[in-house]
């Protein structure tokens, strides 16, 4: 799977973009407070522009900010 705009990133490559672990990702799929997921049979893969689109949505100006979105 390529890195590029066009193609899909696999959960490991989903969370290292994302700079989080893979459990992580996977426990943010689960109860829907993560990005974007696009399943080919078994296999669930991220776009690119999702996974940007979500951390958008992450931002924080404030450490007190930054809890909240913690607490998501």
């Amino acid at each position: 799977m390529g890195n590029d705009d066009s193609g899909f990133f696999d959960t490991r490559r989903a969370a290292d973009y994302l700079c989080l672990s893979r459990r992580t990702l996977d426990g943010y799929r689960v109860t829907g407070d993560g990005p974007a997921v696009h399943r080919f049979g078994n296999r669930v893969r991220y776009r690119r522009s999702d996974l940007d689109a979500w951390a958008a949505t992450r931002r924080a100006t404030t450490t007190a900010e930054a809890d909240r979105l913690g607490a998501r």
